[in-house]
């Protein structure tokens, strides 16, 4: 049976998680395809970390991140975290994937073979189509290295390169109340170790710097959030599984 497509207004929904932060998903996309978008609120100016699949305007259906400056952060640069980037005027991401933001192709971001109907559970609205989909350019404002904050006035986030999923993935941590996002290379759900450009190597050394992170809740890039005890699980069980 075809699927039904959906309003504008409809594809996106939002919660608040506390801390300042909102949780912005795209419902009609099957859970394990389905990017977690964080808005966090700041003094200065706001932070996106990832911006979904972009086939519907997140700026014109979720008026929460165009209300005041927002610094949109890629953990990194696969099709579901970078697709409504281009509708910011600060885009951040480490170098490794600064050209990929800039000139993102298909199978570049993934959308070649991820991007079919099957991950949806009804269809954006028309013209949408699976078969012609493309992540749009969005050359970034700003290179984030380790180490670097994304300082929000009254609020700041330490970059914290993580490779291994991607050469450019970073999680941002703010020491003052234990938050990460962690983007892709730790969540809690089943982990992506094998897309074109994954280093098994760099994986277990990102997991490892992780692991003793002093965090009090990691919000990642798919699945339910969760406290520091069920991360320290997470890594390692992880770990335990890829001994050398």
């Amino acid at each position: 049976m075809p699927l039904i497509r959906v309003g504008a207004g409809e594809w996106y929904e939002t919660r608040g998680v506390g801390d300042g932060i909102t949780y912005i998903g795209e419902p009609f996309i099957k859970e394990f395809y389905r990017c977690n978008i964080w808005h966090v609120r700041g003094r200065d100016s706001d932070m996106l970390v990832d911006s979904g699949m972009g086939v519907v305007s997140l700026r014109e259906h979720v008026p929460l991140v165009a209300e005041r400056p927002c610094q949109a952060v890629a953990s990194h640069t696969h099709f579901d975290h970078i697709g409504s980037h281009h509708e910011f005027a600060e885009r951040l991401v480490h170098p490794a994937e600064a050209e990929l933001l800039a000139n993102p192709t298909r199978a570049g971001t993934l959308a070649d073979p991820y991007v079919t109907d099957d991950i949806f559970t009804a269809l954006p609205p028309e013209p949408y189509a699976s078969t012609t989909y493309a992540v749009r350019s969005a050359p970034a404002t700003r290179l984030l290295a380790d180490g670097d904050i994304v300082d929000l006035g009254d609020r700041q986030f330490e970059v914290i390169h993580t490779p291994g999923h991607s050469p450019g993935g970073i999680a941002l941590f703010e020491a003052a109340t234990g938050v990460l996002f962690s983007g892709d290379i730790v969540y809690d759900g089943p982990l992506i170790e094998d897309t074109y450009h994954a280093d098994a190597g760099d994986y277990r050394a990102s997991m490892e710097r992780l692991l003793d992170l002093p965090v009090r809740i990691v919000h990642g890039g798919h699945f339910p959030s969760y406290g520091r005890d069920r991360h320290r699980a997470i890594v390692r069980q992880w770990l335990a599984a890829h001994e050398r």
